[in-house]
């Protein structure tokens, strides 16, 4: 007796009319016709069934503040970072909690069920870190959610930052941050690196930097973060978010440089809604796109992912938590319009988001938890291109979300019809 068979499914390699079967909530059997009683059965009905989606680079202290205290006018960066300053001084905790808890919520909607939040820690209050504790206990059940030490002022910049990041870890923070190209020189970006690899090392812990976000071909840190990565035996751990300054740097020097990530196994990690967003905002016309070189970095063997970042706050004011979202703004900035590379863009929502996370018993196998979507199209592609719906969310082998199929009843003269996205799909690929 199972406790859930998920049965007629398409898997996102392309098998067909598979069965899921569920044991404690661990997969048991992943194969055409089982056919033991199981507790609860689930007809996938040829929908594709997919591993959970995966944000790899989000902002949970923010999330959902969106006019607190007052809108980016800009919609610049640079802006952003001086109206949450601003904001800081007026957080609570049952406030940050209770935002927080309302975007999980959404999230698991979605389909989403592992996050990886940066936290700030310029505030010597650590007010935010506290909260975000409090909420990665709350949704322990139903969520994997990552906590960055992330010192958004600058960890040799902002004072106090030292000691707060060493607080913040001591306190039960999962990952290394850092933003090396907001310190006051260079040089002490540089620096910053250095000290919070170092630091990472001694701890046994994984980084994640907010990296070279910004439009100015010199800002290269991703350059000192491979080099550090190497240097303390990191390789894997390590992941550069943003790279925006990638999308400006000439091409000869990419050719140097993409070699040095690929000998670091850096994961990378670009935020394709924000990055369109908030970079090229003092260009003339033509505007720089601003996303790193997704295309080019894939091809190179290194591991890719995308990240939502902001969700209604003051660096983004939209958003919806929609992963599918996120891997279409990746593909069309990208040019990725190819089947592959529209593959590819699903996989940086799932597999390779994961693997930047370092999530283990992740898809749809044997032995791995049982966690996946059911979505309402037949593959990735047609997942991105519709925006699919989550039919069925699991998590352990539990359903925690369900939503109805979509379909439109038309009233037309003449032509009553049902229309359904998932028709208009090609029949072969």
């Amino acid at each position: 007796m199972f406790d859930l068979i998920v049965s007629g499914a398409t898997l996102t390699d392309g098998r067909r009319g598979m069965d899921i079967a569920v044991l404690d909530g661990k997969i048991a059997a992943v194969e055409p016709g089982i056919t033991a009683p199981a507790t609860r059965r689930i007809d996938a009905a040829g929908h594709l069934v997919s591993p959970p989606f995966v944000d790899c680079h989000f902002h949970m202290d923010a999330t959902l503040s969106l006019g607190m205290p007052r809108m980016n006018q800009s919609g610049t960066l640079l802006e952003g970072i001086a109206l949450w300053g601003e904001l800081k001084p007026q957080l609570t905790h049952d406030g940050l909690v209770e935002r927080a808890l309302r975007y999980c919520d959404l999230a698991v909607s979605q389909g989403l069920l592992a996050i990886r939040s940066h936290v700030d820690i310029s505030d010597p209050r650590l007010l935010t870190v506290e909260a975000m504790l409090d909420v990665r206990e709350r949704v322990k059940p139903y969520l994997d959610l990552q906590l960055v030490a992330f010192p958004q002022d600058g960890y040799f910049r902002s004072d106090g930052a030292i000691a707060a990041l060493t607080r913040a870890l001591d306190m039960g923070v999962d990952v290394v941050g850092g933003i090396p190209h907001f310190e006051r020189t260079m040089a002490d970006g540089a620096a910053s690196v250095a000290a919070l690899c170092r630091i990472a090392a001694e701890r046994g812990l994984p980084v994640d930097m907010h990296c070279d976000e910004s439009d100015d071909p010199l800002s290269r840190h991703v350059e000192t973060l491979a080099a550090e990565t190497v240097r303390h035996g990191l390789q894997g751990r390590v992941a550069g978010s943003h790279l925006t300054s990638m999308h400006s740097m000439d091409t000869y020097y990419v050719s140097k440089l993409i070699p040095l990530m690929h000998e670091a196994d850096l994961q990378v990690i670009a935020n394709p809604l924000i990055n369109i967003t908030l970079q090229g905002r003092h260009d003339g016309y033509p505007k720089r796109r601003g996303q790193t070189r997704v295309p080019e970095l894939m091809a190179a063997g290194l591991n890719v992912a995308f990240g939502h970042d902001c969700v209604m706050d003051p660096w983004y004011s939209l958003g919806s938590g929609d992963m599918l979202e996120v891997a279409s703004m990746g593909l069309h900035v990208g040019q990725m319009t190819s089947r592959d590379g529209i593959r590819a863009c699903f996989d940086a929502v799932t597999v390779n988001a994961a693997r930047a996370m370092g999530l283990t018993e992740y898809g749809i196998a044997p032995g791995h938890r049982a966690d996946m979507v059911i979505l309402q199209a037949t593959d990735p592609i047609e997942a991105i291109r519709l925006r699919a719906t989550r039919l069925a969310v699991v998590r352990g082998g539990t359903v925690i979300s369900e939503t109805p199929a979509r379909r439109s009843a038309l009233s037309l003269p003449g032509r009553p019809a049902t229309v359904d996205p998932a028709e208009y799909a090609p029949k072969s690929d």
